[in-house]
């Protein structure tokens, strides 16, 4: 198997990942059907980061794959410096594939005397001289506009449908009557849309944060008497919201409760609270590993590899991203 794509002028594609994602750069290199580049990344004692590529990248497409999830910090600058790295080995152009964009909720200011740190990782990444991002399901739509260069927006929502279709209207479950919940006002345009694909009614629930990862759902608009109901979200990461969301659609009259999103960031006491939930089945993808111990049983899991692989085919090709998804990858 070779570890390149060579098109016209013997441009070539080569695909390395950083240790938070190695495994599902594996992925997308096996779906290209060439060979995961062969990169040394180390931490020295003294917590600095090393990258040395163990094979020539001058002239190439390189496509670097990393999360910058936990350790968020060190994965970010593990990615910067990998960035810097191929563009000093004179790779021609390089491309930063962030499946999940750390620090994504921090977007704008919510209160005085914050940071926009989305802008200022916007900011460390076009210092690193990153010619282009590809990175899944933002949390928020304006992130794109804090970039200088090509930002693709790539989404997991058809893949989530597709399980959830293959289950409920596929299935002899098939005569289910859902309901698409949407954990916030924020979030109405994407539950409707997910709603649409399933040919489910839609309801949204409100609430309050007293505090950073906290909140308090204080209204659910909406029918979900006797229904099966979908919480959607982009990600999860202590589930608190996501608990309290489902114990309020239960109190609302749904007869069944099950969750999906993009990202299963799973912090803290996140499993425990899944598992002492009324939530049947929590569905994400693999943007963010979760680690050696693997989630309960009640954790499904998604890959994006294919989504990952068909729009790093379509960079390279200089064809069209959003013609993978039919143009629906821009609903925020």
């Amino acid at each position: 198997m070779s570890n390149s794509i060579t098109r016209e002028q013997d441009k070539r594609l080569m695909v390395f990942a950083g240790r938070s994602s190695r495994a599902l750069g594996d992925r997308i290199a096996d779906k290209l059907d060439i060979s995961l580049g062969e990169a040394t990344v180390k931490t020295f004692a003294n917590g600095e980061i090393y990258c040395r590529y163990e094979e020539s990248v001058r002239g190439a497409d390189v496509f670097l794959v990393q999360s910058t999830c936990r350790p968020v910090n060190d994965s970010l600058m593990e990615l910067l410096i990998m960035i810097n790295a191929a563009h000093l080995a004179s790779a021609d152009r390089v491309t930063a594939v962030i499946p999940s964009y750390g620090y994504s909720r921090q977007d704008k200011k919510s209160a005085p005397r914050e940071p926009i740190t989305a802008k200022l990782v916007a900011d460390l990444l076009m210092a690193a001289q990153v010619d282009r991002v590809l990175t899944m399901d933002m949390h928020a739509g304006q992130i794109q506009g804090f970039f200088r260069i090509p930002v693709d927006h790539m989404t997991a929502v058809p893949l989530l449908a597709d399980h959830f279709l293959e289950r409920f209207r596929y299935s002899d479950d098939a005569d289910e009557d859902l309901v698409v919940v949407s954990p916030d006002a924020g979030r109405a345009k994407l539950a409707n849309h997910f709603a649409e694909k399933l040919g489910a009614s839609l309801a949204v629930l409100t609430k309050q944060r007293p505090d950073h990862n906290e909140a308090e759902i204080t209204l659910l608009i909406g029918d979900v008497e006797g229904k099966t109901a979908i919480l959607i979200d982009d990600m999860i990461d202590t589930a608190g919201t996501l608990c309290a969301g489902a114990q309020a659609v239960m109190g609302g009259g749904a007869r069944r409760v099950f969750a999906a999103a993009t990202h299963g960031i799973f912090s803290g006491r996140a499993f425990e609270r899944l598992a002492d939930s009324v939530i049947e089945e929590v569905v994400v993808t693999d943007t963010i590993p979760l680690g050696d111990g693997g989630p309960p049983d009640l954790v499904r899991v998604l890959s994006v590899d294919t989504i990952l692989a068909n729009s790093v085919r379509n960079v390279f090709s200089d064809e069209s991203v959003s013609e993978i998804f039919a143009g629906e990858n821009q609903l925020f």
